[in-house]
């Protein structure tokens, strides 16, 4: 079947697809470089970790034999992916697929990750690994509110906007203050000398009914128990990672260790996890909504039926010429 390719125009294009976890953006994403000669980069950032293709939901071996994939697996649960490196291996990825003569697809709902590769990160100094170390500890030895304390002696603006069981962005702020005596929310308020890659978005967010988004976790997690996501979490325990790690952290984990070590059951483990997940959706759609201004937006989950439009938005962004 020919490929569905417009002529290629000026201005480097790069689409953007994103939503809530299972909203259909990975199935978009693929349809989309099928149809558009793409590469499906990944800008989940759960979904980097080599050890988690059943929970994170990864695309399957057949998926990827249908389009390039990128950023999938690609890291050891050992291993944190800040959104520095990420964004370093976006814009490596994004080099490759333009040298390829493909469609860089960047699909994922890690806010983060897609603003940074959007606008750029804050010009933030390296923090020393003795700081990291101290700030790490600090946080291990006071505790989630008293290191909150101790976080707004020194930035009380980071400390009043991140509550107390944000550990990781906790640590962030006080790790910067310590090494620039200025507030983390500073640096970010400076903007970048320039974007980290050059080229023009078009974004395509899908934002479900939270009724129909609710009842696709729900199915989509008993598929996952179907698949193996207790064999998965069993060969995570057995590497025995720190329990700070993003990978130990990972949505359904927590809920199907407990059940693997006799705390609790399969059924209470199994809603604990979906109610988890139905939790981070629901802030997924709430960055999504303050966001997404400017994207082609559909409140609904992806489907066929969706596929003339949407195609035809991409089409129309692939022809237009950067002005």
């Amino acid at each position: 079947m020919e490929r569905d390719i417009p002529n290629p125009s000026p201005g480097q294009p790069i689409l953007v697809v994103t939503g809530p976890t299972a909203s259909g953006k990975s199935a978009l994403a693929l349809d989309a470089a099928v149809a558009f000669s793409g590469t499906v980069i990944n800008a989940d950032s759960m979904q980097v970790y080599c050890e988690l293709r059943v929970l994170t939901a990864r695309p399957l071996p057949a998926d990827e034999a249908r389009a390039p994939h990128r950023l999938f697996g690609v890291l050891s649960g050992t291993e944190p992916c800040s959104a520095g490196r990420w964004l370093g291996l976006a814009v490596a990825a994004i080099d490759e697929t333009r040298a390829a003569g493909r469609l860089p697809i960047v699909v994922g709902g890690t806010g983060l990750y897609l603003r940074a590769l959007i606008e750029g990160l804050a010009p933030v100094p390296e923090i020393a690994d003795a700081v990291r170390a101290e700030a790490r500890a600090l946080h291990e030895r006071l505790g989630a509110e008293a290191f909150r304390a101790e976080l707004a002696r020194i930035d009380p603006e980071m400390a009043q906007r991140l509550p107390a069981t944000d550990r990781q962005r906790l640590i962030r702020a006080y790790e910067v203050a310590k090494t620039t005596c200025r507030s983390l929310a500073e640096w970010q308020r400076e903007k970048m000398p320039r974007p980290p890659v050059a080229g023009r978005f078009a974004t395509i967010a899908l934002n479900p009914p939270r009724d129909v988004l609710y009842a696709a976790i729900d199915a989509r997690f008993e598929r996952m128990i179907e698949a193996g996501a207790l064999d998965e979490v069993k060969a995570l325990e057995d590497m025995n990672l720190n329990p700070t790690l993003p990978a130990a952290k990972a949505l359904g984990v927590a809920p199907l260790r407990r059940y693997l070590r006799g705390e609790t059951g399969l059924d209470e483990a199994c809603k604990a996890a979906k109610q988890a997940t139905r939790n981070y959706a629901k802030r997924q759609c709430t960055w999504l909504g303050n966001q997404i201004a400017g994207a082609d937006v559909h409140n609904t989950q992806y489907s066929e039926s969706l596929k003339p439009k949407i195609f035809s938005f991409i089409r129309q962004f692939l022809l237009t010429p950067d002005i």
